[in-house]
């Protein structure tokens, strides 16, 4: 089956689920966890139908870091099996599911006047346990790097704006980076919906329960009740508006964007350890497309959570104090082109949220309504198993299974002459088909305005398969403009016109 998602292909199934079809199994959000459970649900043969009250990741997904972990930082607070599960599926990830998406990003911890000797003792010792749980996943040294020390020199070349007054080296390990999180959320909707899964955006749940749930079609206002063997809640912090027995503690993690020139394009990350307290770090983390992004914080939110939370002027200015200790020149307000927060459902518990754990839970409902939340991106898909595990006794088959667009055996290959680099970084083996779908016409293949990096046949991609219907799903979604408003605007007219195409 194609695993283009398209509006024809949106309307035949709600078509058919109005009309009275009943699936094994309806999963309600359009995250990564749900695509995730979707994908592992299809796979094992059962017929599947994901509904999201707005676009696939319009939440929790879209506001990560970009960062696939490996336990760093679980396993410096004691919690191996979380480090161990991270480092397991961040190798899965890289080398068998999406290794067009994620790649290996070197990490610097500078070895500044603030960092004493004992930290730094205690880092190496951390960054030398972590890569034995690299070792234990799997996941080969050409994935990922030893880490090791390195001088002032290579850590200036690492992280340019460093101010090298005092400065004594640094210590790297590496990690994974994600090109885009909602482009995994994409990949693994489209790889579902190849072995049959009805993915439907615009369908909001009204009522639920554990055999089906009234869904409103929020594109012509009209409701029809869905009827489903099983029914799993992956809707991650509003999980308990559909399951009250289920309680999440939020917190909120903010970030800040820059236009990487302001730290001398570094092609690796800055970590910068938070004063006052050694288990709390900032990151500067370049991206793709020129930027990087500053963050992050980890407060505890009391509230409904919002689909576009605000990062707010105090949150901006902890992150501007801590990541300027470790600078030549310093980062202001006017520096920031853009900024971003998310929610994390975390497992309820006391003190800090930045100390909570990461780890996941699947409740079983007494009306049969299986929820799953908690846990993090990078251990999206051992969530999904867990859950499904609840519906069928068939086994997981995603462990290594290839998303769309991620043939494992061309990583590393040479593409067509000619062909864009943004799109094979963005697409993978796609990248080819959606270079064509220019139609001849070379502006598409050009960036759809000065200073822009998104070319003009992303727009008409998303569009015709990958089921956007909103100018805002192309600008916040499908290529992430909106994640700098200036960008967004001067694009915006091409992703109407591209819409219009419809």
């Amino acid at each position: 089956m194609s695993s283009a998602l398209t509006t024809a292909r949106r309307e035949r199934e709600l078509t058919e689920l109005a009309g009275g079809l009943v699936v094994d199994v309806l999963v309600i959000g359009g995250g990564v966890t749900g695509a995730g459970v979707a994908l592992d649900a299809a796979s094992r043969g059962l017929s599947v139908a994901l509904v999201e009250r707005r676009d696939l990741a319009n939440g929790t997904s879209r506001w990560s870091s970009k960062l696939v972990h490996g336990g760093l930082r679980y396993l410096a607070r004691g919690d191996v099996s979380l480090a161990r599960q991270s480092a397991k599926e961040r190798g899965a990830l890289m080398e068998h599911t999406a290794p067009h998406l994620v790649r290996a990003l070197p990490m610097l911890l500078a070895l500044t006047p603030a960092v004493s000797t004992t930290q730094s003792a205690a880092v190496r010792s951390a960054h030398r346990a972590a890569d034995g749980l690299r070792a234990m996943a799997g996941t080969s040294r050409k994935t990922l790097p030893p880490p090791r020390r390195v001088t002032a020199a290579e850590a200036l070349r690492l992280v340019p704006a460093l101010r090298p007054a005092g400065l004594r080296g640094g210590l790297i390990h590496w990690d994974g980076q994600l090109e885009d999180d909602v482009r995994l959320v994409i990949a693994l909707a489209r790889t579902a919906a190849a072995y049959g899964a009805r993915i439907l955006t615009y369908a909001a749940v009204t009522d639920v329960g554990g055999d089906g749930a009234t869904i409103r079609d929020e594109r012509t206002g009209q409701s029809f009740a869905l009827r489903a063997r099983h029914v799993i809640n992956a809707t991650g912090v509003w999980a308990a508006a559909l399951e009250p027995n289920v309680q999440v503690r939020l917190s909120k993690g903010s970030h800040l964007i820059f236009r990487a020139a302001s730290l001398g394009h570094p092609p690796g990350a800055l970590t910068v350890q938070v004063p006052d307290d050694p288990n709390r770090y900032v990151f500067a983390l370049p991206q793709p497309d020129d930027l990087i992004y500053l963050g992050l914080t980890d407060d505890d939110y009391v509230g409904q959570p919002s689909d576009e939370p605000v990062v707010s002027s105090a949150e901006e200015q902890f992150l501007l104090d801590v990541v300027n200790t470790a600078l030549a020149r310093p980062l202001t307000a006017a520096d920031v082109v853009g900024s971003f927060a998310g929610f994390r459902p975390l497992l309820t518990g006391t003190g800090r949220t930045a100390d909570l754990s990461r780890h996941h839970m699947v409740h079983v409902g007494s009306d049969g309504l299986v929820t799953v939340t908690g846990g993090k991106l990078t251990t999206y898909r051992a969530m999904a198993q867990d859950a499904v595990d609840r519906c069928t006794d068939e086994p997981c088959r995603t462990e290594r299974l290839p998303l769309v667009g991620s043939d494992p055996a061309l990583a590393g290959c040479e593409f067509p002459a000619g062909l864009p680099a943004r799109l094979v970084r963005r697409y993978g083996n796609e990248a080819g088909a959606v270079a064509a779908f220019a139609g001849g016409d070379p502006a598409q293949l050009r960036p759809v305005a000065e200073g822009v990096p998104v070319l003009g046949v992303e727009f008409l991609w998303g569009v015709h398969h990958e089921m956007a219907l909103t100018v805002e799903d192309l600008l916040d979604r499908r290529t992430r403009l909106g994640l700098v408003p200036a960008d967004a605007e001067r694009a915006r007219p091409f992703a109407e016109t591209a819409l219009a195409t419809l």
